[in-house]
């Protein structure tokens, strides 16, 4: 995975490399052989992040910086056209959606079976390792998945942002009894209350700045949808409207935005004995208030990624537990004008949810 570099000649493997802020190119992407227990993949599907933004824009996302030119894109889906010698699971001509990250299996995280905590992860566009918006790449076997018949490539693209949903929804115990509420109705924000439905949760309040997005959740099967400003002053008078709104106590809270407000606003909605879960990174550091929420043993949980999430995505996927096509709202080619545009349409927000390159 994310193997391979720049190259020359005819009908060479093409990939978007970004090469410095505002700046992508479709140049040669040169693969190497494929070892015995990997495949190669022909891209078809492969959608737009925001981490993908924020390399574009800055060179940088969170700790992690751009410092030579690197492929982008890691929600991806293609057809297998290639397989290793050892490879058992897959043929030449199966549809899967790939699994963008490669552990290394022997650290403590790794062997105690949270993976996507590996401090070794190669991930697809995180640098340096490059990532998968090409028309091939090579990726181990074990980390493609065979769709389902009546899952699309685009579904199968989808399965990587629903991950992060599923892992979240995992990590604070949703189920049947957990009332959910959900700061930021952007991508992941959606995808988290697609994910705590299929989890059970009875009822799903979602919280946004943005009366567009809020109708878009609103569609998707949110209870009720609350409109809030960006004043870090209106904190409590938003409790007020979001208790009164649930009807019932908040058990989970999911930060799909990651802001002084946002992280506040759940703090202080979430019941006693709840939990907060942060989804979303939009601050390195907050000013929140902690010793409150700790004095109602209130209990403040991260997620990274994801881990074995794959499987489960594509069982709500083929049973229609879960519909993640209305997300996808723009779609584009891959070529170099429909690759500019694609990025301009995801950055600017506007009616852009889920961008989407069909390769």
């Amino acid at each position: 995975m994310g193997k391979g570099g720049q190259s020359g000649g005819e009908d060479e493997n093409m990939a978007a490399w970004l090469l410095g802020i505002n700046t992508l190119k479709i140049l040669p992407f040169k693969l190497p052989p494929i070892g015995p227990h990997e495949v190669r993949v022909r891209m078809k599907a492969v959608g737009i992040c925001g981490s993908d933004v924020h390399y574009l824009k800055t060179m940088r996302c969170a700790g992690f910086v751009v410092k030579e030119p690197m492929v982008i894109g890691h929600e991806c889906a293609g057809i297998v056209e290639e397989v290793g010698a050892e490879v058992k699971s897959l043929e030449i001509g199966d549809r899967i959606a790939l699994e963008p990250g490669i552990s290394c299996w022997r650290c403590n995280h790794c062997k105690g079976g949270r993976y996507n905590l590996c401090p070794d992860m190669k991930f697809f566009a995180t640098p340096p390792v490059h990532g998968s918006l090409a028309n091939q790449i090579v990726h181990p076997a074990d980390l493609c998945f065979k769709l389902p018949d009546n899952v699309s490539l685009e579904e199968g693209a989808m399965c990587e942002p629903l991950s992060v949903g599923v892992h979240a929804c995992r990590r604070a115990v949703v189920g049947p009894e957990t009332n959910v509420l959900i700061m930021g109705a952007g991508p992941i924000g959606l995808v988290t209350m697609l994910a705590a439905r299929a989890f059970g949760a009875p009822r799903i309040i979602i919280v946004d700045v943005n009366d567009y997005r809020l109708s878009v959740a609103k569609s998707l099967g949110a209870d009720d949808c609350i409109e809030v400003s960006t004043n870090i002053q209106d904190v409590d008078e938003d409790v007020i409207k979001i208790q009164n709104v649930m009807g019932a106590d908040v058990d989970v809270t999911f930060d799909c935005a990651g802001f002084n407000k946002t992280m506040s606003t759940a703090l202080n909605a979430t019941r006693a004995g709840g939990k907060v879960c942060l989804v979303g990174m939009g601050h390195n550091e907050m000013t929140v208030p902690l010793t409150p929420a700790a004095a109602r043993e209130v209990d403040i949980i991260g997620i990274f990624r994801y881990k074995d999430t794959w499987p489960l995505c594509l069982e709500f996927l083929r049973s229609g537990k879960i519909d993640v096509k209305p997300l996808i709202t723009h779609r584009f080619g891959f070529s170099q004008k429909e690759v500019e545009e694609a990025f301009e349409v995801s950055a600017s927000g506007g009616t852009a949810i889920k961008v989407m390159f069909n390769l």
